[in-house]
């Protein structure tokens, strides 16, 4: 007696992946998770242009007073407010200033304006032969709407960040 077996039926087995539904789910979870981080992203990158310009103009001062007490001579430094740009030179006159060092604020990594500076009356403070500033006054600086104000003593020439 012959009997006929027949062939086993095949089943299917599972394979590993993901389904298209597991796939899209994820994406968009992604994305809430990016939209949620990006405009916190931005605040933190102004929050660090300013500090970091700031700090700049900070040291900038406190090396052009560094440079009037070591040479003895009058170093003056500039705000000029439209143009965004910073710049220490050794004499007081701007028509025959010898620039020694300039800052462009607007451009990278700053990115920065320079909104107001207030010397006295003046965009610019002249550090005598002693290091000592010919006034005080303050200089504000802006990126994404967040200002820092730099303050100048006028009896040490220390600067400091508000």
């Amino acid at each position: 007696m012959h009997t006929s077996a027949k062939p086993p039926i095949p089943c299917r087995v599972a394979r590993p992946g993901f389904s298209l539904v597991e796939l899209v789910l994820t994406l968009i979870i992604i994305g809430l998770v990016a939209a949620m981080a990006v405009p916190r992203y931005g605040e933190a990158q102004a929050r660090y242009r300013a500090d970091a310009a700031a700090q700049r103009v900070v040291a900038n001062l406190e090396n052009a007073q560094t440079q009037a007490a070591s040479s003895s001579g009058d170093i003056t430094v500039w705000f000029r407010v439209y143009l965004d740009i910073f710049e220490i030179t050794a004499n007081a006159s701007a028509d025959n200033a010898e620039l020694i060092y300039q800052t462009h604020l607007s451009e990278d990594p700053y990115f920065c304006d320079i909104t107001e500076a207030d010397f006295g009356g003046n965009h610019f403070v002249v550090f005598d032969g002693f290091g000592k500033p010919n006034t005080g006054g303050t200089a504000t600086l802006e990126v994404g709407g967040l200002t820092r104000t730099i303050t100048l003593d006028p009896d040490t020439g220390k600067a400091t960040i508000q």
